[in-house]
Order: C-alpha cells, then structure tokens, then sequence
C-alpha cells in the first residue's frame, strides 16, 4: 500500500500538546483530513474514564475540568455498557464482554503510571492501573499490522456485536500510539464530500507515518472525538454525512492530564 502524503502541521508550546491536521492524499487520489494531537510522555499522563451517564466528549471534558482527551472504546448502543474490558484504577468496571474466541485476542490500552503499552488481552492478566479494550492493534513496533484476509483479533468474524464490520470501508476513525517521547492521539475526518475517511490499513500507515512504534483502533464513526484545549478538533459525521453536534455520546474515554 502506498504511504498517504503528510503535510506539516503547527506545533504548539512544550507545556501544551502539538497539535496538526496533516491532509493525507490516499493512492486512489481520495483525500481526508487527519487531526493530530502529540502529547510529551514527560509532561503528561493517561488515564481511562468511565462516562455514566454518557455523555459527548466534550459535553464530559467541560463538566469535569478536563481539557485533553479522545473517544475511547466500543459500547453497547444506546448508552452502554461498554463493549470489552475496562480497569479503572486496578478495578474492573461492568461491561459486555467480547465474543469467545477473540475476547482474549483483542488489543487493550494499559497505563500504569508512566508504563504505557498496547497489548492483547491474554497478555495482561489481571492489570494494575487502568486498561481499555479497543482494537484492532494497528501498529506493532514500528510496523503497520493491518493485512488484507488476515482478522487475527477477528473483528470481521464477530462483526454480530457492532453496527457492521468495523474494518470495512472507509470511515471517521480514532486511534491512540506511543512512541517512545509522544503519546499520539488522532481523529479523521470523513463521510464528506471532501473527506473520504479512512481504511483500518490507511489509519495504521497513517499512524505508522506519524512516529507511532505501536498504536489502536478507538471507537470511530459518529463518536469519533478528539478534544485539545477543550475544543472538539474533528468534525463528527454519523451515516449520510449527517453533522452530529458536539460528538455520538459516548461511554468511555482517555484523558490526557498534566504531570
């Protein structure tokens, strides 16, 4: 697959994240807008929330002081429970877990203190700190991991707990990646005229190209957000290219606080 073009971005102060929106041109031509928000693993922290009742991102980030985060993983629609394990604190919250056999295959963010990683479920055991369950991985130590036939956490196969197969087609998406200084979150845009959205392989070359050594699969679609500042950066679109207003409401999120 041919790497989407990047083009420079705006960075932002060493005390706040770097923010760009890098327009990516795809190689059938088709062109979408991603919003990118850096973030110093010196100066900032990760945690996972649990938003109950849901709420918009935004809606969630200015009743609670909070002015970084992004969407963050699958839920029962409408309004819960969220769909895979979450772990706040070392405790884990109710949830609807995922499908046998891919339950313990699917990718789940772990932050305990300054350890961050991106690992499969089976590998985390019982964790301490917070855990979010998302997926699919989309980059694994510096490689892209998306392949075309190959549904290794088997999203396509247990597509029966969402609205269709996530990894089919183009669509708004978020993703979270780590690098070894940056903790890098991303909305695109799409489900516009002017905003194609992308493939699950062109967010894992996407994030690939943006300096992740590994990276997720968020939530995506019409609850697609990403908030810096405590302005919502993306555009959330739902079916149809429908604008939704301020964001989907949503059921769980990361947010990136101030060491």
């Amino acid at each position: 697959m041919k790497p989407p073009k990047l083009a420079t971005g705006i960075v932002a102060s060493a005390s706040s994240p770097a923010v760009e929106s890098p327009r990516l041109t795809l190689a059938d031509g088709a062109e979408t807008t991603v919003q990118v928000a850096r973030f110093d693993r010196r100066e900032f922290g990760l945690r996972v929330v649990s938003i109950d009742p849901c709420a918009t991102l935004l809606s969630w980030c200015a009743a609670n002081g909070a002015e970084h985060a992004i969407v963050g993983g699958f839920y029962v629609r409408p309004g819960g429970p969220p769909l895979g394990d979450v772990w706040i604190d070392g405790e884990a919250l109710a949830v609807e877990p995922f499908d046998q056999p891919w339950h313990l295959e699917r990718a789940c963010v772990h932050a305990d203190g300054a350890e961050l990683a991106i690992r499969a479920r089976r590998e985390l055991g019982e964790p301490r700190g917070h855990l979010l369950q998302a997926g699919p991985k989309l980059v694994g130590g510096r490689r892209t991991l998306v392949r075309a036939g190959r549904d290794p956490e088997g999203f396509s196969a247990g597509a029966r707990q969402f609205d269709s197969d996530i990894t089919d087609g183009r669509y708004p998406r978020a993703a979270l990646g780590f690098s070894a200084t940056e903790i890098i979150a991303v909305a695109c845009e799409g489900r516009a005229d002017d905003e194609a959205g992308l493939t699950m392989a062109e967010l894992a070359t996407a994030m690939q190209g943006l300096g992740a050594v590994d990276a997720i699969n968020l939530d995506g679609g019409g609850s697609a957000s990403l908030v810096v500042a405590g302005a919502l950066l993306n555009t959330p679109r739902a079916e149809h290219g429908r604008e939704v207003a301020g964001g989907r409401e949503i059921v769980t999120a990361l947010h990136f606080f101030a060491l």
